[in-house]
């Protein structure tokens, strides 16, 4: 007996996701060619799921790692900008 069709709306909601993290993947620190595999063998580990709650707590999970990976790019950035900037203080401090 074939399995049913997963909810329409959470299929959409799975596709975006997936999209999503991998546009944030070509930002990775160890590349684009690290993160999808990645990305795509957890995806495709839960490809067979047909329980909503199940897909509901897979999303979640989803959507934390993209969080988690939205801080890691936010502190990639701060700590660049700080590196920067203390530099331009030294800079100015000898200049003195």
């Amino acid at each position: 007996m074939p399995l049913p069709p997963p909810n329409p709306v959470l299929r959409r909601q799975v596709i975006q996701l997936y999209k999503e993290l991998l546009h944030m993947g070509k930002d990775y620190p160890q590349g684009y060619d690290y993160f999808r595999p990645r990305i795509h063998r957890a995806f495709m580990s839960k490809a067979g799921l047909r329980d909503e709650g199940e897909i509901k707590q897979a999303i979640a999970t989803a959507q934390f790692v993209q969080k988690e990976l939205q801080a890691l790019y936010y502190l990639k950035k701060y700590r660049t900008l700080k590196k920067q900037y203390e530099g331009e203080q030294t800079l100015q401090q000898y200049q003195m």
